[in-house]
């Protein structure tokens, strides 16, 4: 579980790295299911948007019950999953993941998730960790964003540079099995990694039930920005109920 000031740390600084490791042998599976996802599908040896279209195996994870705790501090008790990633940064050729809110991807309304990142490898300054914009969460809104169409990025929707303050920029460096949770509307990304090592990083997006993810909106997100089509995202009532009643629930597999 957080504890008070770590709850405090994650609403005033817009992230949180919690007193918790998951098990070598979670991160030894989580290494084989993409190894194995990687041999099928190679187009996603940097990045896969949508794990969990793929391989349900992923989603073992996303019903850890310690996770869930600590999700629940920070969104409440009824808690949806509606997405899964994977940004695998393989040594020497990892892509840059550029400086961005999730929510300018994301069809909720109203805007609201807590993503969880997993270091399913050591993550470094040296080969590329998550770096955040402390704080920059607070104001509770999308900043500008225009789109990046170099291949070597993850992304594509980077954040205006008159929108950044980099002397608020912290590395998030976790051992292997660290977690991290953010807020949707903070500001982050990642350097390529041109070190030795893989940074294997898995993000589970969780929702509050009052949220809806909603299709028609996930579909004009894509025709208008290009970003990854979540029309047909299977969403998972992961904890409690569905508050806000308008949640598709059916595997769209």
């Amino acid at each position: 579980m957080l504890t008070a000031e770590q709850i405090g740390q994650y609403h005033e600084n817009g992230y949180v790295i919690p007193d918790y490791r998951l098990p070598e042998s979670d991160l030894a599976d989580i290494r084989s299911h993409h190894e194995r996802l990687v041999a099928r599908h190679p187009e996603f040896r940097n990045y896969c948007p949508t794990l969990l279209a793929y391989d349900l195996a992923f989603l073992n994870y996303a019903r850890n019950p310690d996770i869930l705790d600590m999700v629940e501090q920070v969104l409440g008790p009824n808690i949806a999953l509606w997405n899964s990633s994977f940004f695998a940064k393989p040594a020497r050729d990892g892509y840059e993941t550029p400086w961005h809110q999730d929510g300018e991807y994301w069809p909720l309304r109203p805007m609201a998730t807590c993503t969880v990142w997993i270091a399913v490898d050591a993550a470094s300054s040296e080969n590329g960790c998550l770096q955040v914009i402390r704080g920059s969460h607070k104001a509770g809104r999308l900043r500008s964003h225009h789109t990046n169409a170099d291949p070597e990025l993850t992304l594509h929707q980077e954040i205006d540079d008159d929108e950044i303050d980099l002397s608020e920029a912290v590395g998030l460096e976790l051992e292997a099995g660290q977690i991290s949770l953010h807020d949707v509307y903070l500001t982050h990304g990642s350097l390529a990694n041109r070190s030795e090592r893989p940074r294997r990083g898995m993000t589970l997006r969780y929702m509050p039930t009052s949220t809806v993810f909603d299709r028609d909106f996930a579909r004009r997100l894509t025709e208008e920005k290009g970003v990854s089509d979540h029309t047909n995202r299977t969403v998972f009532l992961v904890r409690g109920i569905d508050e806000s009643g308008e949640n598709d629930f059916r595997l769209r597999l």
